[in-house]
């Protein structure tokens, strides 16, 4: 009885992960718009992107606050999202709490425990580290201003870049990333150039591009990591009989128990070996599955299935001789 609660304990509970990770995020009231959307990218010598966004909300109901979602990682690229700094004019609640899930930095602005309706200005401020692309002859900057995760349309976008040479090479698409216009020039200076959008339906961004000489500043070198599945066809076929293995187990004779501890034992130090670097240098959410990950997953797979096996069958019943039916019973 209780192994059929825990199964349907398990199964609930990854059916609601998978709902949550699935299902979009519930649709915003109609009302809801960005009226206002102002971005200064300031480019520093050092390399380091400064953002400060300026942000008019209108809430068409009771809400907590916005959520700014802001690219940390784009395939093997990671970007770091640091120094992360909120206020609002309008006097509404501007804690800040940051989250990183899969791709995006998730910056929530507001407070939990108290609720905001009507038009609301968020200032949020942050530094981007390792932005820059070096390419042969210049240096690349790629960055979507406003990016493509609001839900609401967007009345009138500004986006302004400066940096501390000379802008001679910089543009804007507007729009969804498969179908975008050319942004509108506004203002050109030497070392600042704006950009302005107005009509952005929602899911659509403003996405900068700004090329410098070489050596105008100073670029680090990008940052990667190795792909989610970064396993070749050893760790890959490894995994497989593992699995093949894990089918075969309910009909093979019963597996002792140390052996199943003994693989389990011996596939966390693998595991953890193989990804523990990159976690402990850049986050949980920049792991990978090379082929020491799976070498190691198909050591606890097979040793957990081994362990089940053994828990699910049943002992043989110990035989009651005379003197276990009455201890009082002469031997």
């Amino acid at each position: 009885m209780r192994g059929r609660v825990r199964g349907r304990v398990i199964f609930a509970g990854l059916l609601l992960l998978i709902l949550v990770l699935v299902l979009p995020a519930p649709a915003r009231a109609a009302g809801e718009r960005i009226p206002t959307y102002d971005v200064v990218l300031r480019i520093g010598a050092d390399g380091v992107l400064h953002v400060r966004e300026t942000i008019t909300y209108d809430f068409d109901r009771s809400e907590h606050g916005i959520v700014r979602h802001v690219p940390f990682r784009r395939g093997d690229r990671v970007y770091d999202v640091r120094n992360v700094r909120t206020s609002s004019s309008t006097g509404a609640p501007s804690r800040v709490r940051m989250t990183r899930f899969l791709r995006d930095v998730r910056i929530s602005v507001g407070d939990r425990h108290r609720e905001v309706r009507g038009r609301q200005a968020y200032v949020l401020e942050y530094e981007v580290r390792w932005a820059f692309t070096p390419r042969p002859g210049h240096d690349e900057l790629e960055w979507d201003a406003i990016g493509t995760a609001w839900d609401v349309p967007i009345g009138n976008a500004a986006v302004r870049v400066e940096a501390p040479v000379p802008l001679r090479r910089v543009g804007c698409r507007a729009g969804a990333p498969d179908a975008s216009t050319r942004c509108l020039r506004d203002r050109d200076g030497p070392y600042a150039v704006d950009f302005v959008q107005t009509g952005l339906a929602p899911h659509e961004g403003m996405r900068i591009r700004v090329r410098l000489p070489k050596h105008a500043i100073t670029v680090p070198a990008p940052h990667r990591v190795p792909p989610r599945w970064a396993g070749g066809w050893p760790g890959t076929a490894v995994l497989a009989l593992a699995l093949g293995a894990l089918a075969l187990i309910p009909r093979l004779p019963v597996p002792r128990r140390r052996a199943g501890v003994a693989l389990v034992a011996a596939g966390l130090p693998v595991v953890a070996a193989d990804a523990g670097e990159e976690v402990a240098a850049r986050g949980l959410w920049a792991f990978s599955l090379g082929d020491g990950c799976l070498a190691g997953l198909a050591l606890l797979i097979v040793g957990a299935g081994m362990l089940c096996a053994h828990r699910r069958t049943p002992h043989s019943p110990h035989r009651l001789t005379p003197h276990r039916l009455n201890p009082r019973a002469p031997r």
